[in-house]
């Protein structure tokens, strides 16, 4: 008889036959910046997560720092918007000051930052508007002009998220043109449109005014389409090939890792911290071992990094065994 429970049978032998590890070097920590003074506000369908203005932000990252955290995903909030997201690329927007205070303060913490549109502009949408619908050249134009910006202020790494078609040729071109030649970039190469992501839109004011982000993010229910669009990325030379989100996504996962010979991503998205969150305060789950059940599904399916708002938790987990 196959005995395969002789491999199981104490902790000690289970850790030596163990094929994947969850660790530390794994996350990214979003964070999210917003402009004004004395901010530090609660994010009610994120508990645990915060707004932080830059005056109050320092708490946040010496815990980050001292968990060894290796790196944070800035989301910018400012106070203006406009049709256009114009603050995107002002050298003074909250987003430029962010990399700027942290590279002065926690110049060991790799920062990366989110490029998009939706955060800044009147509509929520992500690019230039016309006919009701996002102007994809167009809003290449104001992609290019943002990422220069960020690599201007010091940024480490830039990570287009609005799946708008020829992103990261874009940048790409932007960054070498402008002497940014070793200016890495994360695609969110595979991006649906999902519900999972409610949450994030209270956290980053950031819900469309008007209809949805079909027309440009991933329909759920395509699996060959992802690699058509990871194939794109890939060729326009992207560093880091994303897959989000990541739960019900682990197949996505997986065939990235099959096909391309380059680290993979995924996003842990706000939707789903949020439902471990509440089951784990009704205490209908043991919130501790499905939270690192679940990022240790995300390393299995073939994840390299993972962006997660658990990352402080999990890190504290880490740290204790």
């Amino acid at each position: 008889m196959n005995r395969t429970r002789r491999l199981r049978k104490t902790e000690n032998i289970r850790r030596l036959v163990r094929e994947n590890q969850l660790t530390i070097n794994d996350l990214i920590y979003p964070l999210f910046i917003e402009e004004g003074t004395s901010i530090e506000a609660d994010i009610v369908s994120m508990p645990g997560i915060k707004r932080y203005s830059l005056d109050t932000l320092s708490k946040e990252l010496d815990e980050v720092v001292a968990l060894n955290i290796p790196a944070v995903l800035l989301f910018g909030i400012p106070t203006k918007k406009d049709e256009d997201g114009s603050e995107t690329w002002n050298d003074k927007g909250i987003i430029q000051q962010a990399i700027r205070f942290i590279k002065k303060n926690y110049p060991k913490l790799y920062v990366i930052t989110d490029v998009c549109f939706c955060e800044y502009t009147s509509h929520g949408h992500c690019g230039i508007i016309h006919n009701n619908d996002v102007d994809n050249d167009a809003t290449l134009t104001n992609i290019a002009k943002q990422v220069i910006s960020h690599a201007k202020a010091g940024v480490d790494m830039v990570a287009p998220s609005g799946m708008i078609d020829g992103t990261i040729q874009t940048i790409r071109e932007a960054l070498d043109n402008t002497g940014f030649v070793n200016l890495p970039i994360m695609a969110y190469a595979v991006k649906y449109s999902s519900a999972f992501y409610g949450p994030f839109r209270d956290a980053a004011d950031s819900s469309p005014s008007f209809g949805d982000r079909r027309t440009y993010q991933m329909d759920p229910a395509n699996r060959d389409e992802a690699l058509r669009e990871a194939t794109f990325d890939d060729q326009e030379g992207a560093d880091i090939l994303m897959v989000k989100p990541a739960l019900s996504y682990l197949d996505i996962i997986r065939d990235l890792k099959n096909n391309f010979d380059r680290p993979i991503a995924c996003y842990n998205v706000s939707g789903e911290y949020a439902m471990i969150k509440a089951a784990g305060e009704k205490g209908w789950i043991d919130e501790e071992r499905v939270m690192m059940e679940s990022l240790l599904s995300m390393k299995r399916a073939g994840a390299d990094i993972i962006i997660t708002y658990f990352a402080k938790d999990v890190a504290k987990v880490l740290n204790r065994k």
